[in-house]
């Protein structure tokens, strides 16, 4: 079953199962795609609202934006499961022969390097997510600003369990550089984070 087809009940039972995926990369990009879609609907209740014409055309370029983001989300979902059962059959190719085994490790690191950056793409793109939210909860309908509020919760969730994925697969990559990019990026962003949702969530006085 292909995960972005799967509705939200099938999906739930599914990450309940002992099968190894969906697992925590599809719950981070379920979490960015919600993010998105709370953003475009306080953008959406914005538009239609004569009370906020005069950012009724920037609402318009958000909305527009993050119903464009979340399909890439809705991607991703179906994306980081493929990567880890890509992961998990390199695993089982045979190792009998010198050839066979030579094959096997390289497909074992190139497929682990697919696992770590599908949920670090996951996490990038979450990230982009919070100056947007920014904007929906300082000049968007102020009837919808608690989901701003919960659309820069759901945006950090997505960070943080994405990039915990992407760690649990550095420590088994040979590429030092690789790693050593990956890590630092990370850290730019992690640095930032909880700082940056607490200074939005104190955007509304509630």
């Amino acid at each position: 079953m292909e995960l972005h087809n799967a509705s939200v009940l099938d999906f739930i039972r599914d990450l309940g199962s002992s099968a190894p995926a969906p697992g925590g990369g599809s719950v981070a990009a379920i979490n960015g795609a919600t993010a998105a879609a709370l953003i475009e609907m306080v953008a959406n209740l914005t538009i239609g609202n004569a009370k906020y014409e005069a950012v009724h055309e920037e609402m318009k370029s958000i909305q527009e934006a993050m119903c464009q983001v979340k399909e890439e989300f809705v991607y991703y979902i179906n994306k980081d499961s493929a990567a880890f059962m890509e992961l998990m059959g390199a695993f089982k190719l045979p190792k009998e022969t010198e050839e066979e085994k030579t094959f096997r490790k390289t497909e074992i690191q190139r497929t682990t390097k697919q696992a770590a950056l599908v949920p670090y793409e996951i996490g990038k793109l979450a990230y982009t997510l919070l100056p947007l939210a920014e904007t929906v909860i300082v000049k968007g309908n102020a009837n919808a600003i608690t989901d701003g509020m919960i659309a820069v919760i759901n945006a950090k969730a997505a960070v943080k369990s994405a990039f915990l994925n992407v760690k649990i697969n550095l420590g088994s990559i040979q590429d030092a550089e690789f790693v050593k990019q990956l890590a630092h990026s990370m850290e730019e962003i992690e640095s930032v984070l909880d700082t940056e949702e607490q200074r939005l969530l104190g955007l509304a006085k509630l």
